[in-house]
């Protein structure tokens, strides 16, 4: 549900396009692509526990950090924001997972190292968002106000 409430919950009339509350939170400059990450790591973090094998968690964090990274490009950024459903992408390799392993008896060991992973692999991207977005913000500063 909040997959698609972040990346497909929004219809433009009269096409199929649909983009989510993701792209517009992102138009908030410096914080709004910190939020989108806060909000997708949830999925991530949920996925670390259900016991997603590492290969996959990773996959799904590259997936945010794609989505924290390009979507703090100011203008195009917003664009990305719009096109590239992390979320929705995150959901479908969890339900790839869950479904290939529900009569299997999944193995707790390893868990609590998945998710502490996730969670910094999260904050370093979070850092790097914020990074970016405070250059950015002060690149487009230093430009107008000239």
């Amino acid at each position: 549900m909040l997959a698609k409430l972040l990346d497909n919950s929004i219809s433009i009339p009269g096409t199929r396009f649909k983009f989510g509350f993701d792209a517009i939170i992102g138009l908030i400059p410096g914080v709004g692509d910190v939020l989108g990450a806060i909000l997708s790591g949830y999925i991530v973090l949920e996925a670390a526990r259900a016991e997603v094998p590492p290969l996959t968690l990773a996959r799904m964090l590259v997936n945010v950090g794609i989505d924290t990274l390009l979507g703090s490009i100011p203008a195009a950024g917003d664009v990305f924001d719009a096109m590239w459903k992390s979320n929705l992408m995150n959901v479908a390799l969890l339900e790839q997972h869950l479904g290939a392993h529900d009569a299997a008896v999944r193995e707790k060991r390893g868990a609590t190292r998945a998710i502490i992973l996730a969670l910094i692999v999260l904050l370093l991207i979070l850092a790097a968002g914020l990074a970016l977005g405070v250059f950015a913000a002060r690149l487009l500063w230093g430009l107008w106000t000239r």
